[in-house]
């Protein structure tokens, strides 16, 4: 720590029992030959970073006075979005926006969540989102379907409707805890009453489609990811009576931070790609 703030070992440690007399409360306690934060230096920690994130917002504010919209922006999104949603995203906005560059990283959404927190990201796009500590919601615009797929030989790929309780005599490919799209698919689940048998956990989407075209199972994806294997016949889609899995994709930010010229225009731009006159001009629609 000392070396990363460019102090000597006795100076910092001169500073931090300054501060724990200031408060009036220990902060660091000593686990063998770790150091770690004690409930008071958690508490500071976290208006520690909010006070971070509010200075560093008010620095991109009064830059963006000057710059106008020019600069970088630092974009994190979940798997589905990041790949299939904000490539064709980003290329219409630097050409409408040629002075920002956007510099996208893909995670899934409780990774994205906790770079929101922790200021990494200046804008995060998370699907099925429940808002958490620190973090504003400030668009909803683009709709996406989970849909279930199968492979071409599959018995229910003959069949364009099956009921839901068909699932429980199926193998259920899903992606890994953290991930937006199987805490939205497991809810929806539980709703209907649905009982999944066995499943396989399967760290990506595109694993989870050759997964399935390999008949390892059936799986519920997003229709954005699934939809050039579905227009070639690689995977089919199945149809559950009455259970349909939606959901919309949120932007999200570190509500201590001001939101910048660069990100306001980002957002705007991704309200406009998620019109339906937008999506009639390539984007596949939900059924």
């Amino acid at each position: 720590a000392a070396e990363r703030v460019h102090l000597s070992q006795p100076a910092l440690s001169q500073h931090v029992g300054e501060l724990e007399r200031g408060l009036g409360a220990r902060l660091f306690e000593r686990r063998g030959r770790t150091v770690a934060l004690t409930e008071a230096g958690r508490i500071l920690e976290d208006h520690a970073l909010r006070e971070l994130a509010t200075l560093d917002g008010a620095r991109q504010a009064i830059a963006d006075l000057a710059g106008g919209a020019r600069g970088s922006l630092i974009v994190g999104a979940s798997t589905t979005p990041g790949l299939y949603l904000l490539p064709g995203l980003m290329g219409a906005f630097e050409r409408d926006q040629p002075g920002i560059s956007v510099d996208l990283r893909i995670a899934n959404s409780r990774t994205i969540e906790e770079q929101v927190r922790a200021n990494e990201l200046d804008l995060g796009l998370v699907g099925g989102h429940g808002l958490g500590p620190g973090e504003e919601c400030l668009a909803a615009g683009i709709l996406d379907e989970l849909v279930l797929i199968v492979a071409p030989r599959h018995a229910w790929a003959r069949r364009a409707r099956r009921e839901p309780s068909d699932l429980g005599r199926e193998r259920l490919l899903i992606r890994e805890e953290g991930s937006a799209s199987r805490q939205v698919t497991e809810r929806a689940l539980q709703r209907a009453g649905v009982k999944v048998g066995r499943m396989l956990v399967l760290g990506h989407t595109e694993a989870i489609k050759q997964a399935v075209m390999a008949g390892l199972g059936v799986a519920f994806v997003s229709i954005y990811a699934a939809r050039g294997e579905l227009e070639t016949g690689r995977l089919q889609r199945v149809r559950l009576r009455g259970l349909r899995i939606q959901r919309h994709f949120h932007v999200i930010h570190n509500e201590a931070r001001a939101l910048t010229i660069r990100s306001n225009a980002f957002i705007a731009a991704l309200q406009r790609f998620g019109q339906p006159a937008v999506a009639q001009r390539g984007r596949p629609r939900p059924r």
